[in-house]
C-alpha cells in the first residue's frame, strides 16, 4: 500500500459551505490524493473528549465519489459502519468527494442542534473522510469554509487568507483540524485577554455579548492561576470559544488550543446562571494540560477508528473536576462558599449512588461508551459518569493526604506542576499509565498510593469516599436550609436526600434513590407527579407536606394510568452542606486560596 507514503507528501483538502447553517445542513467537498486500487476511507468514529464511538455517522448524507470526472461507486463495510470501500480507477491520482452533514440532532458533544438563525458551531470531524489505516498526525489538511453572509468567527485555527465570507486556513495535521472547532454568528465579539489568550463569543442577540469587567478579570485570573499551578503551557495560543444560545448549547468540550463552551443564552448577563456554570471554563481549560497534553495511554489513539479505553477517566475527568472547581474559586469565577456547597452536593449525591455496591468506579469509566448517553434515569443504581464527581472526592483525599504527609509543605499543586508542567511549547501528547501517576505521587510524598487508589477505583463499597472532606476539617451534614445550587437551579427540584427522588419542571421524576422512602414505596423514574395528600401537585405543596413530617399520599401518572403510593417519610427537608468539624485545620480554605502573583 503506497497510499500513506503518497499522503505524507501531499495535502487533503476540505471545503465547507456553511451558508445553510441555519437549516442545520453543511455541504462539503473533499479532494483526497490517491493511487489506483482498492481504498478504504473512514468517517471519524472514536472522538477525543467524548471517549466513545460518537462520530455522528447517521447524519452523513449525499455521499458521492468521482475520479477523472467520472463517478466511482462506493460500498459501506458490512461490519464497520464508519468505513467506505472504493475502487480507484487506473490513471486517477485524486478522489473528489462530496457530502452533506445534518447537524440538527445527534451531534457528538452537544445535547441539541449545532446551529440556529444567528449562531453555529462547526466540528470538522462531521465533514471529513480519511484513509482508514493512516495516523491522523500523518495527514495534512487544507480547510476552507464559506460563512453565512456577514458572519464573524472564532477558532484556534490560523487563517491563511479571508475574502469576504470565504475563509482559508493554514494547512494542519488532521489531528489539529478535528481538535479545532469553529464558532460563528452575526453577533460576535472577540476579547483579547493577553498576548496568547482570547475569548471569542457568539450570541443570539447583541445584548447577550455584554462581558462585564469583573468577569473578564476573573478569566484573566484563571489564566494566571493555571500558570501558577502548572508552570508551563502546551499550546501556541488559546481561544475560549463561547456560544450563547438557548438552541445551540448544553456542552463543554476540551481541545488543546481551545475549548468549546455553550452554557446558555444569558450566561454573561445572568449572575445566577454564571454561578451555576462557574467551573465550565476552568474545567475545559484545565484539559489542555490534563487530557490533551498528558493523556491516558488507552485514550492516546493513532486515529479516530482505534477504540479508546477509558479506565483512567477518573484521572482525565475526575482530577480535572477537582482542579476546575478549585480554579474557579481561586480565580474569582466562583467563591469559596460556592466551592463548599458544590462539594457538599457532590458528596451527598455520590453517597446516594448505591450502584457503588456492585459496580466499581473503574468499571463505570470503562463503560463510558454505554453510559454516557443514558441520561439520569436509574443512575443512582446503574451509575453514570461518576468518575467526574467521585474523582473530585478521590483527588481531594489525595491532596489532603499529601499535605498531611509533608506537614503542609507540599500539596497536589506540586504533583500538577511536575506531572503536567515541564517545558512550554506547541501541542504534543505525552501518554501516561496508572503506574506513572503513582510514581509521580511518590516523588511528591512517598506513600502506598497504588493501594489507596486501587481501593477507591477498583473495589465496590457501601459509602462514597468522604475521607478528603473529613481530613480537610469539614463534615457532610444535612439541614432544612437549601443548598446554594438547589436555590440556583430552576429546572430540577431535588428531594434525593429526604424522599429519595428528584423531578423536573414537567413534574416528571428524574431518578429514585435505591433504598430511599420513594424507592420502597414503588416510585420509579419517568412517573409524573399529579397530587400530594389529595392536593394538586406543585413544588410548594410537596415542600409543605415534607415539612409536616408525616407520611405522604402521592398520586402519579404512570403511562396511561393513575396510581396512588404511600411514601413513609417523616424526616423533614434535608439539604447537604459542609460544616466545620474542628478536628483538623481548615484545608479547604487553603486549597482555594489564590496562587497567582
Amino acid at each position: 500500500m503506497m497510499l500513506p507514503l503518497l499522503l505524507a507528501a501531499t495535502t487533503l483538502s476540505v471545503d465547507v459551505d456553511a451558508t445553510e447553517a441555519s437549516r442545520n445542513v453543511l455541504h462539503a467537498r473533499l479532494r483526497i490524493p490517491v493511487a489506483p486500487g482498492e481504498l478504504t476511507l473512514a468517517y471519524p468514529k472514536w472522538l477525543p473528549g467524548n471517549h466513545r464511538p460518537a462520530g455522528p455517522i447517521q447524519n452523513l448524507t449525499g455521499l458521492q465519489f468521482t475520479a477523472n470526472g467520472k463517478r466511482v461507486e462506493w460500498r459501506r463495510d458490512p461490519v464497520d459502519m464508519y468505513a467506505f470501500h472504493v475502487q480507484v480507477p487506473q490513471g486517477a491520482n485524486e478522489l473528489a468527494v462530496s457530502l452533506d452533514a445534518i447537524t440538527d440532532e445527534g451531534v457528538a458533544g452537544t445535547s441539541g442542534a449545532a446551529a440556529s438563525t444567528h449562531v453555529m458551531d462547526v466540528n470538522w470531524n462531521w465533514v471529513v473522510l480519511y484513509p482508514a489505516q493512516a495516523s491522523s498526525d500523518a495527514i495534512t489538511v487544507a480547510a476552507k469554509i464559506r460563512l453565512p453572509a456577514g458572519w464573524k468567527f472564532g477558532s484556534a485555527l490560523e487563517v491563511a487568507n479571508q475574502k469576504g465570507d470565504d475563509v482559508t486556513f493554514k494547512p494542519v495535521p488532521l489531528t489539529t483540524l478535528v481538535d479545532s472547532p469553529l464558532i460563528a454568528g452575526d453577533h460576535f465579539k472577540r476579547v483579547q485577554l493577553d498576548r496568547e489568550h482570547a475569548l471569542d463569543i457568539v450570541a443570539e442577540t447583541e445584548d447577550d455579548l455584554a462581558l462585564g469587567a469583573s468577569d473578564q478579570k476573573a478569566i484573566q485570573n484563571l489564566i494566571a492561576e493555571t500558570g501558577a499551578l502548572f508552570g508551563a503551557r502546551h499550546y501556541r495560543h488559546y481561544d475560549f470559544l463561547l456560544t450563547l444560545s438557548s438552541q445551540v448549547g448544553g456542552r463543554g468540550l476540551e481541545h488543546h488550543e481551545s475549548s468549546d463552551n455553550a452554557p446558555g443564552e444569558r450566561y454573561l448577563v445572568d449572575q445566577k446562571q454564571r454561578s451555576l456554570e462557574a467551573t465550565l471554563l476552568p474545567h475545559e481549560f484545565t484539559h489542555s494540560w490534563n487530557g490533551k497534553y498528558r493523556r491516558p495511554a488507552g485514550l492516546a489513539t493513532k486515529n479516530y477508528q482505534q477504540p479508546m479505553i477509558g479506565e483512567l477517566l477518573w484521572v482525565y475527568e475526575g482530577l480535572t473536576e477537582y482542579l476546575g472547581a478549585m480554579l474557579a474559586a481561586r480565580s474569582g469565577l466562583g467563591t469559596a462558599e460556592q466551592y463548599r456547597e458544590a462539594l457538599a452536593m457532590t458528596a451527598a449525591h455520590m453517597e446516594a449512588h448505591k450502584g457503588r455496591r456492585w459496580r466499581p468506579l473503574e468499571d463505570a469509566a470503562m463503560s463510558v461508551q454505554m453510559l454516557r448517553m443514558q441520561g439520569p434515569a436509574w443512575s443512582d443504581w446503574r451509575r453514570g459518569l461518576d468518575y467526574y464527581p467521585e474523582g473530585w472526592l478521590i483527588w481531594l483525599e489525595v491532596d489532603t493526604t499529601i499535605r498531611k504527609l509533608t506537614g503542609g509543605k507540599k500539596s497536589l499543586d506540586d504533583f500538577c506542576s511536575a506531572f503536567f508542567g515541564g517545558q512550554s511549547g506547541p501541542p504534543q501528547v505525552a501518554p501516561y499509565t496508572f503506574d506513572d501517576v503513582v510514581a509521580a505521587l511518590n516523588a511528591v510524598a512517598p506513600s502506598d498510593w497504588a493501594k489507596l487508589l486501587r481501593a477507591r477505583v477498583g473495589a465496590v463499597s457501601e459509602h462514597a469516599p468522604l475521607g478528603g472532606i473529613e481530613a480537610a476539617g469539614w463534615k457532610l451534614v444535612y439541614t432544612d436550609k437549601p443548598n446554594f445550587f438547589d436555590e440556583a437551579r430552576e429546572k430540577v427540584q431535588d428531594y434525593s436526600f429526604s424522599l429519595g427522588f428528584a423531578f423536573d419542571q414537567n413534574r416528571r421524576i428524574i431518578d429514585v434513590v435505591p433504598d430511599s422512602p420513594a424507592w420502597k414505596a414503588g416510585l420509579r423514574p419517568h412517573m409524573i407527579l399529579v397530587a400530594v395528600n389529595s392536593r394538586k401537585f406543585s413544588n410548594d405543596v410537596l415542600k409543605d407536606a415534607v415539612k409536616a413530617k408525616r407520611p405522604l399520599a402521592v398520586l402519579v401518572e404512570n403511562a396511561d394510568f393513575m396510581q396512588p403510593y404511600t411514601v413513609n417519610y417523616i424526616g423533614g427537608l434535608r439539604h447537604p452542606h459542609l460544616e466545620r468539624s474542628q478536628t483538623a485545620p481548615d484545608l479547604l480554605q487553603e486549597i482555594v486560596k489564590p496562587r497567582r502573583k
